[in-house]
């Protein structure tokens, strides 16, 4: 049986509170905001290979998790770039939906 990794689960909490303290901070460009939500898949992704060696899992899940981040990350291109197309920017101020 394989020991747990603490380090790399120490490691990827610090990086989900550091992304969700600059994902408070830093929210006025939209590119911003998908890097910020980038960085807690990836620190989610860190704490689920961490685990998956604590409890002997096959990994299949992992590869779930990083199909589904794989299809944010295009989702969240996506937006920016039509966003960017339709204001010339990419302010998330833009996005409002109580203009007439």
């Amino acid at each position: 049986m394989m020991s747990f990794n603490l380090p790399m689960f120490n490691i990827s909490i610090l990086l989900m509170f550091l992304a969700f303290l600059s994902f408070c901070l830093q929210r006025k460009h939209l590119l911003n905001v998908l890097l910020c939500l980038e960085m807690i898949i990836l620190s989610l992704f860190m704490m689920m290979v961490s685990l998956m060696e604590l409890l002997s899992n096959e990994g299949l899940t992992v590869f779930i998790f990083l199909t589904m981040a794989a299809c944010e990350a295009s989702i969240g291109l996506a937006m920016l770039v039509v966003l960017i197309r339709n204001y010339g920017n990419d302010y998330v101020s833009s996005l409002s939906t109580h203009k007439c």
